[in-house]
Formats: C-alpha cells, sequence, structure tokens
C-alpha cells in the first residue's frame, strides 16, 4: 500500500457567510468542480466520493446532483472530524487501488434556513435518549457540554478564563487578515469577558459562529497529482478517534478522542510536534481548542492555559494556529473540518496573502465532532 504517495491536488469554499441564493446541493457542486479545476480533473474523473451527512443529502444524492456513478461512496458523519477521517479513509483506498481520485464535499445552509432547534421544543416521541436522560439537567446543547469541560479543566488545572479568551483573541487577529472572514473586528481579552456568559465559564466570545458555508477537496495518488493546476500537497498521515456519545460516558472530561488520533496520525507522518509550522485546530470552542493542544502533544495535559499566553497562536506567534480567523471568526457552517484542511493546503501553497504563515512546510489539520466525541487528524507537507 502507497501511503506515502497520497495528495491533495485540489481544494475550493462553497460561498460563505449567509447563502440565500443556493442549495445545499449546489454549493457543493460549485466546489466541488472549482477544486476539480485546480487538480486539472473533471467530474468524470472521480470514482470516490465522500460526503459528511448533510441533513437530507449524503453521497447518494450528491451522486446524483453530479452526475457521476462513483466506485466508493462515503456518507459517514462523525460531525466536524469527519472529513479528516475520510481523508484518512480515502488515502487506504486510493493506496489499494480501489480508487483513483477521490472527491470529499460539505456545505450547510444551517444559518439562513434556522437549523438548530432548542432542545426544549423537540418533542418526546422519536427524540434521542440523550435528550431524555440528559437535557433534564438543563444544559444547553452543545454548549452545555463543552462548558461542563471547560469548567472542569479549570477545577483540575487552575486554567482561567482569561487563557481561553487569549484563544478567539487569536482567531481574531488572524480573521482581521481575511477578506473572507465572517468578523473582522479585533478584540482584547477584556472584550471576550466582557461578552454574555452563556453557560459558565464559556460567554458568546468563547463561541463559534453559526453560518453557512462549506467547501471540497480532491485527493489522488502521485502519478494523477501530476495534472494538477497548482501544487500538490502530500498527505503523511492521517488518523481518527472515537470517545463517547452521551457526556456522562466521557472517562475524563480534560481528555478528548485526539489523544488517538494525534499521536497517531503523528506517528504515521514521522513527525513530532515541534515540527508543525502551522496548526488548524477546532475550534467550535475556545476550549476545544486549549485541549487539543494538549491531546496532540504540543504541550502537556494541564498546561494549555499558560501555552496559549502571550498571543502564540497569534500572527506573529510561535505556534501559528486558526490562520482564518476559524470557527470562532470566519466561518462556522456546522462541521468545521473540510475548511481547516482547506486552509492548511493554502498556508502550505503560500496562497494565504497578508495572513500567511512565511516558509510553512509542515501543516495540521485537526477536526473535532460531537460533544469532543470524535477527533481526526491529518499531517500535510508541501514537498
Amino acid at each position: 500500500m502507497r501511503l506515502r504517495d497520497i495528495w491533495i491536488t485540489g481544494v475550493a469554499e462553497t460561498p460563505l457567510g449567509v447563502v440565500t441564493d443556493q442549495s445545499e446541493l449546489s454549493m457543493a457542486a460549485l466546489a466541488a468542480r472549482e477544486a476539480l479545476v485546480e487538480a486539472g480533473l473533471s467530474l468524470r474523473d472521480v470514482d470516490g466520493l465522500f460526503v459528511n451527512y448533510m441533513g437530507d443529502e449524503g453521497a447518494v444524492q450528491l451522486s446524483e446532483y453530479l452526475g457521476i456513478h462513483p466506485r466508493w461512496s462515503d456518507s459517514t458523519d462523525l460531525g466536524g472530524a469527519a472529513f479528516e477521517a475520510q481523508v484518512h479513509k480515502a488515502m487506504a483506498a486510493l493506496a489499494a487501488g480501489l480508487i483513483d481520485v477521490a472527491l470529499i464535499a460539505y456545505a450547510s445552509r444551517q444559518r439562513s434556513r434556522g437549523m438548530r432547534p432548542r432542545i426544549e421544543d423537540l418533542p418526546l416521541t422519536g427524540t434521542p435518549l440523550m435528550h431524555l436522560l440528559e437535557h433534564p439537567t438543563g444544559l444547553p446543547l452543545p454548549l452545555g457540554r463543552y462548558a461542563l469541560m471547560a469548567a472542569r479543566h479549570m477545577y483540575q488545572y487552575a486554567t482561567s478564563e482569561e487563557q481561553l479568551a487569549e484563544i478567539a483573541v487569536a482567531a481574531r487577529a488572524w480573521a482581521a487578515l481575511n477578506p473572507k472572514a465572517f468578523k473582522r473586528e479585533l478584540l482584547s481579552v477584556a472584550d471576550v469577558m466582557a461578552s454574555p456568559r452563556l453557560a459558565d465559564p464559556l460567554k458568546v466570545l468563547d463561541c463559534c459562529l453559526v453560518t453557512d458555508g462549506g467547501g471540497a477537496l480532491v485527493l489522488t495518488r502521485g502519478d494523477r497529482a501530476r495534472d494538477a493546476f497548482k501544487p500538490a500537497v502530500r498527505v503523511l498521515g492521517a488518523a481518527e478517534g472515537v470517545s463517547h456519545w452521551h457526556i456522562a460516558q466521557m472517562r475524563d472530561l480534560t481528555v478528548s478522542p485526539g489523544a488517538q488520533s494525534g499521536p497517531r496520525a503523528f506517528a504515521m507522518a514521522g513527525i513530532t510536534p515541534l515540527d508543525v509550522d502551522v496548526l488548524q485546530p477546532y475550534d467550535s470552542f475556545t476550549i476545544t481548542v486549549l485541549m487539543a493542544l494538549e491531546d496532540l502533544g504540543f504541550c502537556a495535559k494541564g498546561e494549555g492555559g499558560a501555552f496559549v499566553e502571550g498571543g502564540r497562536l497569534a500572527p506573529g506567534g510561535a505556534l501559528p494556529a486558526m490562520t482564518s480567523g476559524g470557527g470562532l471568526s470566519y466561518c462556522h457552517p456546522g462541521a468545521l473540518g473540510l475548511l481547516l484542511l482547506v486552509e492548511a493546503v493554502r498556508q502550505l501553497r503560500g496562497e494565504c496573502g497578508a495572513r500567511q504563515v512565511p516558509g510553512a512546510r509542515i501543516a495540521v489539520a485537526h477536526g473535532v465532532g460531537g460533544f469532543m466525541s470524535t477527533a481526526g487528524t491529518v499531517v500535510l507537507a508541501h514537498d
């Protein structure tokens, strides 16, 4: 199996922000065509299609819309980690010769469609067990679960709210350099601390945006990567992890399944955290980033708060992270993981303009899904 000969040859975003003139399928199709043009390929070349479940649409529906009949179809739904996990799966399919061209695509109009109902509005009949057993505790979904993690981390390791705020400030500093970012006004730690408290200790500015958006990504083996119109980016390693679904089953509120996926992806790639030039962590909440830094080995467990101080993740910092502005300031279309990969590829190609990380050669995209329930880690390199 040629796992060291897998390349990303095209990436694209869908329309972002508030999208009122497209459907989810048409948005995904626009991004797919743009990514395939970068790869020097067309829809007729795609024989592997990977789609995170988009409400009523998955790989079968998107295949029909695109007019293709792939040999491999995957609608795995691991939430925001689905796309990094799909890179992992596509690597194996490509290396085994089961497919030649993999297309990963996703789109959501969650903001314009108002697709996030309140838990208290759901009927009891047919309601998932979680809502029957955990909702009566008063925890909002998903915010309350992440607030529990943040509170536990603060209790166990003396992490402060101000340290969590540093993550939101860094994301916004990067977003200020990205003309596509939804929120670009600079923030201070004081601004984050003064924002309304939603679920103690998390405040409004500790939480991701709710936007429309999505993207597409094309993977091939090296023999097809030569057709690409833009520099191809090598996939050095990928892995995934699953922990729990009900928050009551999370064994340690301070440890995510990134502690599984991160070390495995790094081992496959033959790197350590010290080799990483740019990091795209999933930032659904500030605590999500802090736990990823610890679980992926950028710092020891419990040291994440001190690690992010002093603008370490911000422009000019020692570990550039969330360089698009991330889910906190750029775009969060329900599942952000594909856009993390898009930004990582563009950083390695040197295409990011004012927010470009100089000399970036190794990038990591780290997706998270559910209630820190799933994780997927991908290591990329510009040869």
